[in-house]
């Protein structure tokens, strides 16, 4: 592959949560709807897609087709059940061997890159494409010193296992791929990445599906959902747990209805997602947390929803709630604007970017409830403010679709095969009698980058050898 030609078919890496998995519970999130729909794009762009992911049911098959041009693979790296996204850094090494053996029963070159997700996935992608000799590009979704430095009062911290894994991830990569200028500067400012690896490239979002809908949009959503119209909502997506805050929302639900009681004959909270991350210790925290307030006829709780019926719960809103401490772009934020409904978020990371503070939603500093209160209750006063922010916020959702997400990340894909393929030749100049190069004129040491210990690339090539065994 060269710089003026597209992939012929890319590697895909998600090994702790499918792409077939609904999102909004467990693991699955922004990243599973990332890969998605970035895989199916980039296969209707003529660039075939084989995603690896971990199998975690006996039933699943060992292929399976996403769309035309895109194939999911489930791996079997430990138990189908029982181990959760902390216990898999124990199975990369069987998730690795089964990447490879797919590979090995290929004819030589079947991979032009490997793009991986997330830090583990990164791990595998890092021995997958120096065994191939192939760029690797990196999405990191999320970061351990991002989330540590904002964590939720009793939230546990990412442990240090995870930091070395990412900073390892981020020399070996060709190119990383960032969500906002916010997440470039963390990449560089904290873990030391080269500038000129980092491409960013915002996410998108699906506007054939979320869209505004009309004139009655709102009551025909309500009416599909079984909601009374004369309301107002206030609604939270997402997973439930510390990191995506939704207690900040229920705790300024009853500071609202302190301040005006008149309130309750109006207001509903309305929480869609599951269990997820550190909120699986404590499943029902948040219905305990609402009955404790009070607001049992006020808060109403419903699991994750497919696409559509999403899109309607977001027409139906009249507030999308993003409280999160931490969010590398914020997905939930422009589906809703791009539904007509303003959205009111934390001051944090790719929030920012996401909302356009005070034209397509307002954005919170702190998660003090007292604080939330007064915004959302303001807002949902000031009917006019509010119809200017719904025009607003489709224009902006707008810039977002998933095709130029594609077209841009095709353009890092030529790149990175451009420079990989350029310090290949000048390794293998290196390597040449009289040459001044790496001691081990085995070992590619591209620009920027530190030499593997002996001992680490020992393990690495034991690795590969024990993936391609017949």
């Amino acid at each position: 592959m060269t710089d003026a030609v597209l992939p012929r078919r890319v590697a895909m890496l998600s090994v702790h949560t499918s792409p077939l998995e609904q999102p909004g519970t467990g693991d699955a999130g922004g990243l599973n709807v990332y890969v998605v729909e970035t895989a199916r794009r980039l296969a209707a762009r003529g660039t075939e897609v084989e995603i690896f992911t971990r199998t975690t049911g006996s039933g699943l098959p060992p292929v399976a087709e996403l769309a035309p041009g895109v194939l999911v693979r489930h791996v079997v790296a430990g138990p189908f059940e029982g181990l959760s996204k902390d216990d898999l850094p124990g199975q990369l090494c069987a998730f690795a061997a089964g990447v490879m053996r797919v590979e090995a029963r290929r004819e030589p070159g079947w991979y032009d890159l490997v793009h991986s997700h997330y830090w583990l996935s990164g791990q595998v992608g890092w021995l997958a494409a120096d065994r191939w000799r192939v760029p690797l590009v990196h999405t990191m979704h999320t970061m351990a010193k991002v989330k540590n430095r904002a964590l939720a009062v009793g939230d546990t911290p990412e442990p240090d296992g995870r930091v070395l894994g990412e900073e390892q991830v981020v020399q070996a990569a060709d190119r990383l791929l960032a969500n906002t200028d916010d997440e470039a500067r963390d990449l560089i400012d904290l873990y030391g990445a080269d500038p000129d690896r980092v491409s960013v490239v915002p996410p998108g979002v699906d506007l054939d599906v979320f869209r505004p809908g009309g004139p009655d949009a709102r009551r025909a959503a309500r009416r599909r959902l079984g909601l009374p119209h004369r309301v107002r909502i206030l609604l939270f997506v997402g997973r439930i747990q510390p990191l995506k805050a939704p207690d900040v929302l229920v705790r300024a639900a009853a500071e609202m209805l302190r301040r005006d009681p008149a309130r309750r004959d109006d207001l509903c909270v309305v929480v869609v997602g599951g269990p997820s991350g550190s909120g699986l210790a404590r499943p029902e925290e948040l219905q305990v947390l609402t009955a404790e307030l009070g607001l049992g006829d006020v808060v109403r709780f419903r699991p994750p929803v497919p696409r559509p019926v999403l899109a309607d719960w977001y027409r139906a809103a009249d507030l999308v709630v993003v409280p999160s401490y931490s969010e590398s772009f914020g997905l939930v934020a422009v589906e809703a604007q791009a539904c007509g409904t303003p959205v009111v978020a934390a001051r944090v990371g790719g929030l920012v970017t996401a909302v356009r503070d005070g034209e397509t939603g307002l954005l919170v500093p702190g998660h003090d409830p007292r604080s939330w209160a007064r915004v959302l209750g303001d807002l949902l006063d000031d009917g006019a403010r509010l119809r200017s922010m719904q025009a607003a916020a489709v224009r902006h959702a707008a810039a977002f679709g998933w095709d130029a997400t594609v077209d841009a990340t095709l353009d890092v894909y030529r790149a990175a095969a451009r420079d990989h393929a350029r310090r290949v030749r000048l390794a293998g100049l290196a390597t040449l009698p009289g040459a001044l190069g790496p001691a081990d004129p085995g070992i590619l040491v591209p620009s920027g980058r530190a030499p593997a210990t002996a001992g680490r690339d020992a393990g690495l090539a034991g690795l590969g050898e024990l993936a391609v065994a017949p």
